[in-house]
């Protein structure tokens, strides 16, 4: 490990930090990512400068949570978890996630508070005359993950690329470091205790931004993106009830078992391993024996892979190093190495607005610990495990005891009537059929008229379960409508219909209908099943901000214009005007034509 990415033997406890030379935000964030630029080439000697950090030592009271210290005299106050939700809320360049809100990030902000709040003495500060050893430093979790680098640093153009990207936008490292204000303690520790290089940690920014409730359109899902087969081949349960690729502890378990076996199937490449997690083994194994025969090298910058892949370990090595530039500022959202959540196996099914009565937490703060949860309870064939904040572990367990568990579930006893079938009871009650199947012992579709079936109920309203998998389809919708001009309709799938064919119909892509229903692109429908679509019209193309529609326009000069007099009415420059028109001299002439590139929607009347 280089010594760029070593902290300070001269810290102590309690440091507060402050970036030297700490560049400004940027406020427009890109969508995409930019081409290689192949011209710059910074030194390494330049990035150790860039690097440096400066520590200010600042003395706190026993009872001073680290989150809440004040900057030394002079300095500009840090960011509270708070802001920094705010400007998140108010920010849509960076996709929307079902945890970007002010008050879950002052729910986890409160939560971690209380978890790591120190008890107040009474007793006066003692003062030592006699000199005292060296206080190891106390590190924050970025601060411990660049200790734990284990990655080679590699000078690469292609590094460069992306870390320009992530160095100009702190508002998208200020996003995913709130986001794992819940997970990262878990997350990094795991990994350190398998001995993987902690840059490993960081894998979830580039795949989710740590948002566990991420779907693509590839139909990956959760902080660690796996595909249904993978996560199935790695033991992440996926029904009606439970998508393990979205259980925080189970998933990074998996991600962390796979790429340990990437890593031996590359014999120790670590870069290899990090480009198979993402394109396939099969891909990078093709494009080494490309190599062999061509007789080139078979690292990992010498092969030819598909661009996302070829992107995809830069992006790594590139947020690593934001990281070792920041780790201990205010750029990252700073989170106390201290455990937030303990897992509690519950024994049985629960419901889980029942759950977060019994912890003193809201559903939404319940949803987001266990976000593999697709319904309002767990999966009556477990896992049974729920992680609970620290803060409220007690109190939870206290409550759990006193509960027995034929009360955890609600239960309705239905008498099937005549013209009753499987399906329309499951629609009725908002079940699954293989759950009413599974519960009630039913092998195959008959029912018989005056038998009772078992049914589970929530114990409240379904919007009191905002972040179970159809409320936050719901909520999706919601935000799309806000800001869409077209109206909703909502689509009956037919028999012969498919998502192209429908998209085709309303002149939009399968993309944007796969992120609307939170489906896949290659999704088989279902007869019957409803769409949420947001059909493109021609008025909302030409009424969206920022839009430039830009046309060459000859102006017939008038007695009395000028430059200034025409730039004005068509909102361009004389600059622009002399460019287009490079034989035009000092003084216009009446009938004189110049030609215009203008953006018609700008045109003053």
């Amino acid at each position: 490990m280089l010594a760029l990415f070593c902290l300070s033997a001269c810290q102590t406890a309690q440091l507060k930090t402050t970036v030297a030379n700490e560049p400004a935000s940027e406020t427009a964030i890109a969508t995409a990512t930019p081409e290689v630029d192949h011209t710059n080439n910074d030194s390494e000697t330049a990035m150790v400068e860039d690097m440096a950090i400066k520590l200010v030592v600042e003395p706190l009271s026993d009872n001073t949570a680290t989150s809440d210290m004040a900057p030394p005299m002079g300095e500009e106050p840090y960011q509270s978890a708070q802001a920094i939700a705010q400007n998140i809320s108010n920010d849509n360049y960076l996709n929307w996630s079902e945890l970007d809100s002010e008050a879950s990030t002052d729910a986890a902000a409160k939560l971690l508070a209380e978890a790591q709040r120190k008890p107040k003495s009474d007793a006066p500060p003692k003062v030592n005359v006699t000199p005292t050893p060296e206080v190891p430093p106390v590190l924050d979790l970025w601060q411990l993950t660049v200790a734990n680098y284990g990655l080679e640093f590699v000078d690469n153009k292609r590094i460069k690329q992306q870390y320009n990207f992530y160095n100009k936008h702190p508002e998208l490292m200020h996003r995913v470091t709130t986001r794992a204000s819940r997970y990262y303690h878990f997350m990094l520790h795991a990994a350190l205790d398998k001995s993987i290089p902690a840059e490993i940690a960081l894998i979830p920014i580039i795949e989710s931004g740590f948002d566990p409730f991420a779907y693509s359109s590839g139909r990956a899902s959760g902080a660690w993106q796996f595909i249904p087969a993978t996560g199935r081949g790695f033991g992440l349960k996926q029904n009606w009830w439970i998508d393990g690729r979205r259980d925080i502890v189970a998933s990074t378990n998996a991600a962390h078992k796979y790429l340990l076996q990437l890593h031996k199937m590359f014999d120790g490449d670590w870069l290899l391993a990090i480009a198979s997690y993402n394109g396939g083994q099969g891909t990078v194994q093709k494009a080494i024996k490309r190599n062999i025969k061509a007789g080139k090298p078979t690292d990992f910058w010498s092969l030819k892979l598909p661009r996302e892949t070829m992107n995809y370990v830069p992006k790594l090595l590139a947020v690593a190093r934001v990281v070792a530039e920041n780790a201990g500022t205010k750029t990252l959202y700073s989170i106390d190495d201290e455990a937030y959540f303990e897992a509690v196996d519950v024994g049985s099914q629960i419901d889980l607005a029942q759950a977060a009565e019994m912890a003193n937490i809201t559903t939404d703060e319940m949803y987001r610990l266990n976000p593999a949860y697709n319904q309002w309870a767990t999966d009556p064939k477990g896992p049974h495990k729920l992680l609970i904040p620290i803060a409220h572990i007690e109190r939870f367990k206290t409550s759990l005891l006193e509960l027995p568990s034929s009360k955890r579930v609600t239960w309705n006893r239905y008498k099937i009537v005549s013209g009753d079938s499987l399906g329309k009871i499951a629609q009725r009650f908002k079940v699954s059929v293989d759950l009413l199947r599974t519960i009630n012992n039913i092998n195959g579709s008959m029912i018989r008229m005056g038998k009772t079936l078992m049914i589970p109920i929530a114990s409240k309203d379904a919007a009191a379960y905002s972040l179970s998998a159809a409320q936050r389809v719901i909520n999706r919708q919601k935000q799309i409508t806000q800001n869409q001009a077209s109206q909703r309709i909502e689509y009956k799938v037919k028999s012969g219909d498919s998502l192209w064919k429908i998209a085709k119909k309303y002149k939009i892509s399968i993309k944007q209908i796969a992120s609307w229903n939170k489906l896949g692109t290659r999704s088989v429908l279902q007869i019957g099943d409803k769409l949420s679509i947001w059909p493109r019209s021609t008025t909302t193309k030409l009424a969206r901000p920022g839009r430039k529609v830009v046309k060459k326009l000859t102006y017939k000069v008038r007695s009395g214009d000028n430059l200034s007099t025409i730039a004005q009415r068509f909102s361009v420059t004389v600059k622009d005007i002399r460019k287009w028109n490079r034989r035009l001299k000092k003084y216009l002439q009446p009938g004189q034509k110049l030609s215009l590139f203008v953006n018609v929607t700008k045109i003053k009347k």
